[in-house]
């Protein structure tokens, strides 16, 4: 909502948004450098909005850097459903930043990643094959061991859950938050970490909004341990592919994507998309039957329809994909948001009061959003590839494929996963 002058001359701005146990010491000081944010004689407090994978690295990230963290969950109890998440180079290299990585680490696999990796047609027949330099910096880990590492990196009580954001109230000195139930918590900083549908993004003028981008998912997890057989990745059909990759304790997770509608899916189309992956290359087939239906969940996939055109607005900053909600081909989406928390921390620990809150969000606009601009692009560059429009493109987009070296997508693989937090 548009900026208004108080009597006082104050400027005041209102968000007002739409539809309303064991603990580890990691991340308190990976970033401090031996001061506290001050505001006159009280540390500098931040609210992050969303208490998922984001919001709870920004946590992080922000209490490295020596600052009071509250995070709001509208959720009443941490969730414990979801699937796997892929993690990299980039992303590892950003929670050492903020303190999290060692916690991260021991959730995932220890035994090494598969020996071969890289997109296979249906018949088994090696369309590109990925490094072992490449897959070795790539780990699964299920969504909700993540969360339970990152939460373990707060102390107790530093997510409130319940809290439903309903407005932002921002003057020159602090921000109100306040929830749909008449709370309201106040803070020097606000951080957005509430998803692809942010409300507060939504909130600011030129929301790019969001889209479907023509295909939708199925994701599982097998219900015992499967033997992959040494080998992992993707295989590409004809508006179908298929993807797996190891958990530690040796089931694996996987993912179904299909060309479609956005409307849900019956039983039956799921059942139709099965059989027909049931007769792709081992061990497709196996992974399929050691997984409940009841724990295969299909997924929509959205993505913003442009780049934002600002991740900070005032004392308010974007924060994954609240800010740059990308397709899913790359699986780099909690990557960056791990590089946002880093960069955001990494830019805070430097300050030395509130009056240089302005400028450290100023950087980190500048510093992230080109970087996930470009991320985000060639994610939907794979999509496309992956899903031609016209069937009779496929045969060709195999031929493309084995043309390309092996080397050259190597390089350019470790180019994306060889980010720094800004010096």
């Amino acid at each position: 909502m548009p900026a208004t002058q108080s009597t006082r001359g104050r400027k005041h701005i209102c968000y007002r948004l739409l539809h309303a146990e064991k603990r580890s010491e990691c991340g308190t000081a990976a970033l401090r450098d031996g001061h506290q944010w001050t505001r006159g004689r009280s540390a500098m407090k931040a609210v992050v909005v969303g208490g998922g994978i984001a919001g709870l690295a920004a946590a992080i990230g922000l209490r490295s850097a020596g600052i009071e963290v509250e995070v709001l969950e509208r959720r009443a109890e941490p969730a414990a459903e979801g699937a796997g998440i892929s993690l990299f180079g980039n992303g590892f290299t950003a929670l050492d930043a903020i303190g999290a990585g060692d916690a991260v680490r021991t959730i995932c696999a220890s035994h090494p990643p598969p020996g071969q990796a890289g997109i296979r047609r249906p018949d088994g027949t090696w369309l590109s094959r990925t490094g072992p330099a490449v897959a070795e910096r790539m780990r699964i880990v299920h969504r909700a061991e993540l969360l339970d590492a990152l939460r373990n990196c707060l102390p107790n009580g530093a997510i409130r859950w319940s809290f439903d954001v309903r407005e932002l109230v921002e003057d020159d000195t602090h921000v109100v938050v306040r929830s749909t139930c008449g709370e309201s918590v106040d803070a020097d900083l606000v951080v957005a970490a509430d998803g692809i549908g942010s409300r507060i993004r939504g909130s600011w003028p030129h929301d790019p909004g969001t889209e479907y981008v023509g295909y939708s998912a199925w994701r599982g997890i097998s219900r015992r341990p499967v033997d992959i057989g040494g080998a992992g990745g993707e295989t590409w059909g004809n508006g179908l592919r298929f993807g797996y990759a190891p958990l530690r304790d040796g089931r694996v997770y996987w993912f179904a994507v299909a060309t479609m509608q956005p409307a849900p899916v019956s039983d039956l189309q799921l059942q139709k998309t099965l059989t027909l992956l049931e007769k792709w290359h081992d061990p497709i087939g196996r992974i399929l039957r050691a997984t409940s239906p009841q724990a295969i969940f299909w997924l929509p996939i959205h993505a913003l329809r442009q780049t934002a055109p600002t991740f900070a607005r005032g004392r308010v900053a974007l924060l994954g994909d609240a800010a740059h909600a990308m397709t899913p081909d790359l699986g780099q989406g909690a990557n960056q948001a791990f590089e946002d928390a880093a960069t955001l921390a990494t830019l805070l620990a430097r300050a030395v009061d509130v009056s240089d809150l302005t400028d450290a969000l100023e950087r980190y606009d500048s510093l992230r959003r080109p970087r996930t601009a470009t991320v985000a692009s060639r994610a939907r560059r794979i999509g496309a590839l992956a899903h031609p429009r016209m069937p009779w493109l496929t045969p060709l987009r195999d031929l493309l494929m084995r043309a390309v070296p092996d080397s050259l997508v190597d390089r350019q693989a470790l180019a994306l996963q060889s980010w720094r937090p800004p010096k």
